[in-house]
């Protein structure tokens, strides 16, 4: 057997800077953190043994000598408002790219534009993207959503339209949208496109791609509810026909994966090393190979 594990398998660079520092000042600090820090179980659970407590708003922080860590993914400017009048001391860990589609988002209201996101309105990172949307705004997922997103733009008579992402939105699926907009606008003027997904989630998608292309069967690694590790799932499902998506090592069934003679490996943003390192230790184990790094 033939193991391959995608050289941008694992924690991207915001992702982390963020477990990075929270372990840092979990050290020191009483540390309070809004919302997950990252979408990974493994992780959430690794830093609660550390002392770090997790919340779900800022207003159940009540401990005056505790700090608040912003999770990677950001949250509502609302939320600093709170911290700076209750004197919470913040140590903002959101991503710098969802930091430049804030302001990006902050410029464009401002200046009287209807803003049209790509991605899940319920996801944390486009909660905290669309509190700096202003009152003009939709959020799609796909071209059947943009339509409706289009009349609601016609409707306001503003003739100024952006379209940004979600840092982790489908790269195809943002090229399908910006054709359709590009088709459906064409004698539009004021039409902004802003390419929004990280540079981590584009080579991350197109590896995906490549590398489940060239398997029988491929093994994504993620949190269930990490929505980038969902994105790598679909891409591997449509490129080879036997794709399965693990939180752990533990979900593998060695007795029916092992009938397969090469092996895709690939793993969200969100994921821990060691995860990855578990799932290759086991398919080791069972085949006494060595495994083969692309």
């Amino acid at each position: 057997m033939e193991i391959i594990v995608g050289k941008t398998a694992g924690f991207c660079y915001g992702v982390k800077r963020a477990i990075d520092g929270v372990k840092e000042e979990s050290k020191n600090n009483k540390l309070f953190c809004i919302g997950e820090i990252v979408h990974n179980r493994q992780v959430i659970e690794d830093l609660q043994n550390k002392g770090v407590n997790f919340v779900d708003d800022i207003s159940k922080v009540h401990d005056a000598k505790s700090k608040v860590a912003i999770r990677a993914h950001g949250v509502k400017k609302e939320v600093y408002e709170i911290a700076n009048k209750n004197k919470i001391d913040i140590i903002d860990y959101t991503c710098p790219n969802v930091l430049r589609i804030h302001e990006i988002a902050k410029e464009y209201a401002e200046n009287g534009f209807y803003i049209i996101l790509c991605g899940k309105k319920e996801h944390p990172e486009n909660i905290g993207t669309i509190s700096y949307c202003g009152k003009n705004y939709s959020v799609i997922q796909d071209e059947k959503e943009l339509k409706e997103a289009l009349k609601r733009f016609e409707k306001t008579n503003i003739k100024k339209l952006l379209v940004i992402s979600q840092t982790t939105f489908s790269l195809k699926k943002f090229s399908l949208i910006e054709q359709t907009i590009k088709e459906e606008l064409k004698d539009e003027e004021n039409i902004i496109i802003k390419n929004t997904i990280c540079r981590a989630t584009e080579l991350r998608q197109k590896e995906t791609e490549e590398l489940s292309k060239k398997v029988d069967l491929m093994i994504i690694i993620g949190g269930k509810n990490s929505s980038n590790t969902i994105k790598l799932y679909e891409i591997a499902q449509k490129c080879c026909r036997n794709s399965i998506c693990i939180e752990t090592a533990a979900e593998l069934q060695i007795e029916k994966i092992s009938k397969y003679e090469k092996i895709g490996i690939m793993a969200g943003a969100s994921t821990p090393k060691e995860s990855i390192d578990n799932v290759i230790k086991k398919l080791e184990k069972v085949n006494n190979e060595e495994c083969l790094r692309v």
